[in-house]
């Protein structure tokens, strides 16, 4: 532990100071004691933390205020909620409030150390520093419009905290980006980031996946088999597609978040995991809660922060930047100039309503590198769809309607354009009529077109609706 650390321990039971005192003084750390609000805000005007722990409710008001003066007068000295046992609508309140993480009481030394060092490495400039993310990855969060700085802005404010994230977008819009963008700008970037996408593990697996497994505990269970849970733990778990969790494994997992600790399948007790959640949904999640088909209690769990990741439509301006940004990148990969956009191709661009967002940009650059000659990409080398209005008519401007529905979007002559594209446009249009039909569920859309869960995959990802 680092030499001159400190710590302010702020609550009226005199006990609980006692042995934060204690745990905490072993740890290397000089610690302040206060017994309620007032004496609290006396010290935090004359001294500097690395860390406080505040009980919730204190003789003079309560703890939800003083971390709130703490975020915003003190936000290097990260702030930790002292909660009853089973008081987690308050504790998700503090983190609300600014708070990074909570212990519940009693409190368990070994969950009480683990959060120590945490929160001391928000302040510790000299962990190790992740490595940057890759070219394909850096140019989602590109941009200078407003809607790009705001999300860039909040994405190091929830860095600071250990509060779960809960982050929509429609797909392709870098959700997985932002889950690693938090991970790597905060306290755990030297632990794992394991991402998991829940639609892709079939139903029968989920709790042997999540949890992990002991040998003999079903059939085929030939060795001891530790979870992502496990493989998580110092780090973050990102949960992609929560949406498509069955109700069951919801139950689970709910319990496993709030009580900070699995058991495996066949187990016999359970396991402490120290993990970060993040997830990820391009769904309606409070639609799904309203009608029944996701639990509110996890719900509201695992969206104390909501992050919003807005569609490539809604940023346009960003569109060279980001364009220029993808083409120089495959053509490094290539090891070849980088074409310029012609004009008529940028407006081309900007006339696209991209329902596959930046995944799909990244689609079309990569084709027309492949097809253009010379050094520059023109609009017909895109091969972007050509929609047509319900009259017959092609729409104006070009682009995809903000609906993005799918009989609006098939360019029914197959000689206006090469056959490949045509294809394209007809495989879309066909599967995201089956996905609205199947509500998302891409088990049942599989079924619907008549071929495999594997096969849909490839095709969402091939023609960038994943």
């Amino acid at each position: 532990m680092s030499p001159g650390r400190s710590a302010l321990i702020v609550d009226d039971e005199r006990d609980i100071r006692e042995l934060l005192v204690l745990t905490l003084g072993r740890m290397g750390l000089r610690v302040d004691t206060a017994a309620n609000l007032a004496e609290a805000r006396e010290l935090l005007g004359g001294n500097r933390y690395d860390l406080c722990f505040t009980d919730m409710r204190l003789p003079d008001g309560s703890g939800i205020e003083l971390v709130g003066e703490i975020a915003r007068n003190h936000p290097q000295t990260p702030v930790a909620m002292i909660t009853a046992f089973g008081s987690m609508d308050l504790a998700v309140e503090a983190l609300k409030a600014g708070a990074f993480d909570f212990v519940s009481k009693p409190v368990d030394i070994n969950v009480l150390r683990g959060l120590v060092r945490h929160a001391l490495e928000l302040n510790n400039a000299e962990r190790p520093k992740p490595p940057p993310p890759p070219p394909e990855q850096a140019s989602r969060l590109l941009g200078d419009s407003t809607a790009m700085a705001t999300l860039r802005a909040t994405i190091g404010k929830v860095a600071r905290s250990q509060a779960p994230v809960y982050i929509l977008g429609e797909s392709g819009v870098g959700k997985e980006l932002v889950a690693r963008t938090i991970h790597e700008q905060g306290a755990r970037a030297a632990g794992p980031f394991v991402p998991v996408n829940c639609g892709a593990i079939p139903a029968e697996l989920m709790e042997s996946e999540f949890f992990g497994h002991k040998k003999g505990s079903f059939t085929g269970a030939h060795a001891d088999k530790p979870g992502l849970f496990q493989a998580a733990s110092g780090g973050t778990l990102f949960l992609d597609e929560v949406a498509e969790l069955p109700l069951p494994m919801q139950v689970k997992l709910l319990r496993a978040i709030q009580e900070k600790s699995v058991r495996p399948v066949g187990a016999a007790g359970e396991v402490p995991v120290d993990v970060r959640i993040l997830s990820a949904t391009h769904k309606d999640l409070s639609g799904l809660v309203a009608d029944g088909r996701f639990r509110h209690d996890l719900y509201y769990r695992i969206n104390v922060i909501e992050l919003r990741v807005p569609p490539l439509r809604e940023r346009t301006g960003d569109l060279p930047q980001l364009a220029n940004a993808i083409l120089q990148r495959l053509s490094a990969g290539q090891g070849r100039p980088a074409p310029e956009l012609t004009a008529a191709a940028m407006d081309a661009l900007a006339g696209y309503a991209f329902p596959g967002n930046v995944r799909e940009l990244e689609n079309v650059l990569e084709r027309a590198l492949a097809l253009a000659d010379g050094d520059s990409i023109d609009a017909a080398d895109l091969h972007l769809p050509q929609p047509i209005a319900r009259g017959g008519a092609p729409s104006e401007g070009g682009g995809l309607p903000a609906t993005g529905q799918a009989e609006a979007v098939i360019d029914l002559d197959p000689g206006t354009g090469a056959l490949p594209s045509y294809i394209e446009q007809l495989e879309r249009a066909a599967i995201q009529k089956a996905l609205e039909e199947n509500r998302w569920n891409k088990t049942r859309t599989a079924a619907q077109l008549g071929i495999t869960f594997r096969a849909l995959r490839y095709k969402l990802k091939k023609l960038g609706m994943d």
